[in-house]
């Protein structure tokens, strides 16, 4: 794939990979060429798969493609104005939904014809290691007779990179617009590796967490589902792309190589679709353990509780029990402690032995109530 690394084409065709310390040919490079108008990252002109001018803005490239036969214009944007686009539109005679949406942005994964041009919008995606998230960004593209309009609104994919390697294989540039689509593909296919493996790495982290009991694991998983949804909603789409693009290869005459890389580039991406459709799984299975961890830990919590607060009424009954055989004895001595001259026990001889006998009596009569009841 040419997203694994650069291909250099023998005499047999494609397939031998491009040593690491080989490089492109010394063509001009787009920072080399002053007075490039912002949003326009690069422009050239392709002839038999070799770049054959670098002009520095849309009118010069479109006086050069007018100037050479059989030569193919890339055309490559960042962000770009209303202008620019409107520019394209009218040169290319691009199509005005097409150009709607492409001004606009924010489109699903798709693959228009509008006759003999191709609208395909591209959702990339990158895994940012120190904010564990995942980036998505939209690249749209017009594929035509001679011509290929890369827009970008976003970081991802390198483009550039896609074009080095297209340039360090002539013979596979030179297969012309069909052969840029299929590269671009590639990369952002591949682009999701990292962002598969990315998420991987998450859900065992969320795995440890919701076992550690960690309170923000819900929130976790929650926001971890979120982009997982997002990326299936990038990734999927790509599947009926693809399979649009195959199908329409044989009336478009494209060549046999680039249909197996086309087919390899399906595969990569079936495999991430797999993927991402099992960590969905995985994550609302997750979300099922979490929610019956936390309801295990608050019954523990409750059944603690309720231990907690059936021994303190245990305690409470004993206290009180205790409370009330002692308030006996206190009534009866403060009754006869009032000191009254005319009190009928007062100066009676058995009157002392008469009221300890009662506070006796009266606590041993509570004291056997309590105790039957349980409380003592």
């Amino acid at each position: 794939m040419v997203g694994d690394g650069h291909l250099r084409t023998d005499e047999a065709g494609f397939g031998r990979r491009l040593d690491e310390h080989e490089h492109a040919p010394d063509e001009p490079r787009p920072e080399d060429i002053p007075h490039r108008p912002r949003g326009l990252v690069d422009s050239a002109v392709y002839v038999q798969g070799h770049r054959h001018a670098s002009p520095a803005t849309l009118a010069d490239t479109y006086r050069c493609l007018q100037e050479v036969a059989d030569g193919m214009a890339w055309i490559g944007l960042y962000r770009p104005d209303r202008d620019q686009i409107t520019s394209l539109a009218r040169e290319f005679r691009l199509h005005d939904l097409a150009v709607e949406d492409a001004i606009n942005a924010h489109q699903r994964p798709k693959l228009e014809r509008y006759g003999d041009t191709l609208f395909v919008v591209l959702r990339a995606a990158r895994y940012v290691d120190v904010r564990e998230e995942v980036e998505f960004s939209e690249v749209h593209l017009f594929i035509g007779p001679g011509f290929v309009i890369t827009l970008r609104h976003g970081e991802a994919p390198d483009l550039a990179a896609v074009r080095r390697r297209l340039e360090a294989e002539p013979q596979m540039l030179a297969q012309g617009p069909q052969a840029v689509l299929y590269a671009i593909l590639d990369q952002v296919v591949d682009g999701y590796a990292p962002v598969v493996a990315g998420l991987e790495h998450d859900i065992d982290e969320i795995e440890t967490e919701v076992f550690g009991g960690d309170p923000n694991a819900s929130r976790r998983i929650y926001e971890l589902s979120r982009e997982v949804i997002q990326f299936q909603r990038a990734a999927r789409p790509l599947l009926g792309v693809l399979g649009a693009l195959a199908a329409g290869s044989g009336n478009y005459g494209s060549d046999e190589e680039l249909q197996r890389y086309l087919r390899d580039v399906n595969d990569h991406l079936t495999q991430v679709v797999e993927r991402v459709d099992s960590f969905r799984h995985l994550l609302q299975n997750i979300l099922t353990v979490n929610a019956t961890l936390v309801s295990q830990q608050q019954n523990e919590e409750m059944r603690s509780l309720t231990a907690a607060s059936y021994a303190q009424n245990e305690e409470l009954k004993k206290v009180s029990s205790w409370a009330a055989i002692l308030f006996a004895p206190t009534l009866i001595g403060t009754v006869y402690g009032m000191n009254f001259v005319h009190m009928p026990e007062l100066h009676w001889r058995f009157g002392y032995l008469f009221a300890v006998g009662l506070m006796a009596l009266v606590c041993g009569t509570l004291y056997l109530i309590f105790k039957r009841r349980g409380w003592l």
